[in-house]
């Protein structure tokens, strides 16, 4: 009988006073950060890890009527080190600064040979590769609909990442064009027709086949559809 008085007072007690919420932690607010920037950075293709810091342990963090909310005063910059404002949006609320590392791996396109300047970039030249994109600031390249018909400004290493500053304007000459191929020699030019076996911009080495010959000669790209043999 005891019980059951006691079972029935609960019920009435439930039925009178709100549900008491649990006090805020510091677990609640990192939680609410960390949730906060993977939502931001996560991708279809993206693997995104967030780690929070520890806050000052003399903090005393008070309830919240509300529900937390987060943001990222710096703005959606991918970097490896991230400030966090998490805040309780209440008329008496507070804000509080936590401090996030971030990772976000994504497939990203590293050469697989050492590629020279003014080179044209074949699937042949480069692999995709997991790599934390937040520690790229000159940025990277996805897929080769990203290098179509492009050229190299400068020399990639293998193994490097490709990013866009490496890319230079559209290839002057493409494998399989016909091209003139001029051979100079003490001031004399002698011109021929040619296909190319490679592709490039100006300053590119090639090879060249001879249409009349057959021979293949070294060249460089001089202008568009224009080829100077190398001696």
């Amino acid at each position: 009988m005891a019980l059951a008085r006691r079972c029935l007072l609960l019920a009435l007690l439930g039925t009178v006073l709100p549900a008491l919420a649990a006090p805020l932690s510091e677990a609640d607010v990192r939680a609410q950060a960390e949730q906060f920037v993977a939502r931001q950075y996560a991708a279809p293709g993206s693997r995104v890890e967030v780690k929070s810091e520890a806050l000052d342990p003399r903090l005393r963090i008070a309830d919240c009527a509300a529900p937390l909310a987060a943001s990222l005063p710096g703005g959606l910059r991918m970097t490896p080190r991230l400030s966090v404002l998490v805040r309780c949006p209440a008329a008496d609320g507070w804000t509080l600064r936590v401090p996030v590392e971030l990772h976000v791996f994504r497939q990203v396109l590293v050469a697989s040979r050492p590629l020279v300047r003014g080179d044209g970039i074949v699937a042949a030249d480069v692999h995709a590769e997991p790599r934390d994109v937040t520690h790229l600031p000159y940025g990277y390249v996805e897929s080769m609909d990203q290098v179509a018909e492009r050229s190299l400004s400068r020399p990639v290493a293998a193994g490097s990442v490709l990013t866009p500053s490496a890319l230079g304007g559209r290839q002057m000459v493409r494998a399989g064009d016909h091209v003139q191929l001029v051979a100079e020699l003490d001031g004399i030019a002698v011109r021929a027709e040619g296909v190319a076996l490679g592709s490039g911009d100006a300053g590119a080495r090639m090879r060249v086949r001879n249409g009349n010959s057959g021979r293949v000669v070294d060249a460089i790209v001089r202008a568009p559809g224009v080829v100077v043999a190398l001696p």
